[in-house]
Parts: C-alpha cells; structure tokens; sequence
C-alpha cells in the first residue's frame, strides 16, 4: 500500500527539513509547495504588478495560492497512482480544515483511504518567538512580509487540529523546538513506518 504523508505546520517550523531528513533515510520522493509554485508564482505576481517575492499576502493567496496546492496533489497523486510512497510539504491550512478533502483528492485517482495509507505529521514549535527566530535565522527573501506584518501573520502559527476522517494513530505533532537528533528521526520514522530502519 502506497504512503500518502504529509508534512504540515507554520512557517519555520521546520517542516522541509524533517521531510528531507526522513525522506533520505527512506530513499522517498518529496514534493515541497513552495519549490514547484515557485517560478509560477514569481510570473503571476510579476504580471500583476506585485512583488514577485510575497508569498503572505492577500494579492498572493487570491492569485497563486490554490494553483500552488492543485500542482503540488497533481504530483503527488501522480505518483501515488504509479504505486509509489511521496512525501507532501506545505501549510495545507484550509485544506486539513475540511473533513473530506483528502477523500475527494484520492478519489480524481480512482483510490481511497483503503489503497492509501495518509499520515499526518503536524509540525510546531513551542512558541511563535521560536517561529519568528527561525524564520529570520533562515534569511529568506520570501519571508519578508511576514517580518513586516509579524502581529498580523503569527496567528497562523497557532496548532491545528486535523479534520480529516484519519485514524488518531495516523496523526503525529512533532514538537521541533529542539535541533533534530537521531532519536528524534527515529520517533518520526516509527511513526510513518512502524518499524525498525535497519541503516546500511
């Protein structure tokens, strides 16, 4: 049965860095929202008149947002319907706030919950101090508006509950407030896999 995981969470919590971590120690495919929205994201804001480099604002979410989730499940489902497990990486706010959203999205591949086995992995950082020093840490261009409008931006940073009709056991918050160690990785790989990683 192929694996549907998720990596969800605010911005900084550190969501791609958990999934590549995880990802080589599998040898598993990732797609990351924001790197194949990028270069469609950066053309439509251009050809709007806006900043190519907001990716937080009201003019982003109305021109790119949806088109950034609809690629990124393309390329996930595409990948699922080809038999192989694939790691997903992004916010996905709205999205996990809908009870039957990940049903319908397997369903466009003839599939459900019973041929795809879909977890969650909430990632969250203790505090959103520790957020705001993550993100200014990682000096990304791309966080600049969320810098600019902090009092704003931080109440998405508050921990969701997931809506999805999921098992609780499917359903992992991962506290990465501390560096990631082996053991940590370890905890995190149980979890997806359910069984020992025996390294080579």
């Amino acid at each position: 049965m192929s694996k549907l995981v998720f990596f969800v969470g605010g911005a900084g919590a550190g969501k791609t860095t958990l999934a590549k971590a995880l990802a080589k120690r599998r040898s598993v495919a990732i797609i990351d929202m924001d790197t194949v929205l990028r270069p469609a994201a950066v053309a439509l804001m251009t050809l709007a008149g806006h900043d190519p480099n907001d990716r937080d604002s009201s003019i982003y979410k109305k021109l790119c947002r949806d088109l950034g989730y609809r690629i990124t499940m393309d390329a996930a489902l595409e990948n699922i319907a080809n038999g192989g497990d694939i790691f997903v990486i992004g916010p996905f706010t709205k999205e996990t706030e809908a009870p039957d959203w990940i049903e319908q999205e397997l369903s466009a591949i003839g599939a459900s919950l019973l041929d795809v086995e879909v977890k969650v992995v909430f990632v969250y950082l203790r505090d959103d101090k520790v957020h705001y020093e993550r993100i200014v840490q990682r000096g990304s261009v791309l966080d600049q508006y969320k810098l600019d409008n902090w009092n704003e931006f931080n109440s998405s940073l508050v921990r969701r509950e997931l809506k999805w009709n999921i098992s609780a056991s499917s359903v992992l918050y991962f506290d990465n407030s501390a560096p990631l160690t082996e053991q940590s990785l370890a905890t995190l790989d149980q979890f997806v896999y359910g069984d020992s990683f025996l390294s080579t």
